[in-house]
């Protein structure tokens, strides 16, 4: 019901004739994304600076959780899905794709569509051929199922040559010997020799759920071993800006629990003496200066 729901949806942003079927137009874009405040690409997605991601990098799930949730983003993070490398992260600007099971009359219009707009022919490859630099795709394939599948190794291998990140699928990806042996990082609900069939994309760069969390195009995806984070774009300095405290905090609180000179209850979650509080005043204020 809930992809019935997005296709409904989808079609009351039809683009004018010129544009692709099932997407935002820019000006839709730039309205449902209006508190990005970086620039953006020309179809309005927003753009995250490449500087931004590289600082992301540094993040973990836990340190945008919080943020997050206190502004009411309640959806944000996702989990229930394997990792081709555990411990490398995944990091990136979001692009959207919405599949939907397969029904005839629908497939050959959206086919017609994309024949028309030079489209590839393979249903994969009309989201894979729109990628650039640090974008990752986020793919709802209605969950691991035969035929909900986003690519082997070959496809995969096309991402990472396009992006330089990997991909979120919520479905299936094959060949996963010959995946794993790419540079790539991919989150995935599990592996399946099929290939993609008995599906259609429903839609390209709109909201999409995925793992229980709502991701719309240009989000900045965050993917560690915990899970899953979008982020919106408005949010991530904030979230940055936090994370830095939090690492001066735990490198000298971890850093004195090490000595085994302390209980728990002394350094966390802030020290308890005014003695050890001037000390990890001294210490972040040296390391902000060192910033």
């Amino acid at each position: 019901m809930r992809h019935l729901t997005f296709l409904f949806l989808a079609a009351a942003w039809i683009a004018p004739a010129g544009a692709q079927i099932f997407s935002f137009t820019r000006d839709e874009m730039i309205r449902y994304t209006a508190k990005n405040p970086f620039e953006r690409f020309p179809d309005g997605r927003p753009k995250v600076p490449d500087a931004v991601l590289e600082k992301v990098k540094g993040l973990s799930i836990e340190e945008a959780w919080g943020i997050l949730r206190s502004k009411g983003y309640q959806f944000q993070h996702a989990d229930g899905f394997q990792v081709l490398h555990p411990g490398r992260k995944l990091v990136g600007r979001a692009v959207t794709a919405q599949y939907l099971p397969l029904r005839p009359d629908l497939a050959e219009v959206i086919d017609a569509n994309a024949k028309a707009k030079g489209m590839a022919r393979g249903v994969n490859q009309r989201v894979i051929d729109q990628l650039q630099l640090n974008d990752v795709p986020v793919v709802d394939l209605m969950g691991a199922a035969q035929g909900h599948n986003f690519g082997g190794d070959n496809l995969q291998a096309a991402i990472w040559g396009a992006t330089k990140t990997g991909a979120v699928v919520d479905g299936t990806i094959r060949d996963l010997e010959g995946n794993f042996e790419l540079p790539t990082q991919i989150f995935f609900k599990a592996p399946h020799p099929a290939a993609v069939a008995g599906v259609v994309i429903a839609g390209i760069n709109i909201p999409v759920q995925v793992g229980g969390a709502i991701v719309m195009p240009g989000d900045v995806v965050l993917g560690d071993r915990t899970g899953l984070m979008f982020i919106p774009p408005h949010l991530i300095q904030e979230i940055l800006d936090q994370a830095e405290l939090t690492h001066i905090h735990d490198e000298w609180t971890k850093r004195k629990f090490l000595t085994g000179k302390y209980k728990a209850s002394e350094l966390y979650p802030s020290p308890d003496s005014p003695e050890l509080k001037k000390e990890y005043e001294a210490y972040v204020k040296e390391r902000l200066k060192k910033k």
